[in-house]
């Protein structure tokens, strides 16, 4: 399994917050707000912030599960919860 995380910002900024909160996965630079347009994260490019969205893409590239998320701190439990199930 591969975990990827996406915002807006710049790779300077999620360099830096990657590293402030000692994340074990990249962050992926979305200025363009390309993949929150395509995946409904955002409504257009002009949107500040992103919707938080969690997705579970299988290994043919689709989405299996789409999770609005609603508790950041605790998604992790959840989506671990999640991965097991489907084994």
């Amino acid at each position: 399994m591969r975990v990827f995380g996406v915002s807006f910002d710049t790779a300077d900024e999620n360099r830096a917050f990657a590293e402030k909160f000692d994340f074990p996965f990249p962050l992926l630079c979305d200025t363009e707000r390309e993949l929150g347009l395509a995946f409904g994260a955002c409504d257009s490019k002009d949107d500040v912030y992103a919707r938080r969205l969690t997705f579970v893409i299988g290994p043919d590239g689709r989405i299996e599960h789409a999770i609005d998320t609603k508790d950041p701190a605790g998604q992790a439990d959840a989506l671990i919860e999640l991965v097991k199930k489907l084994g």
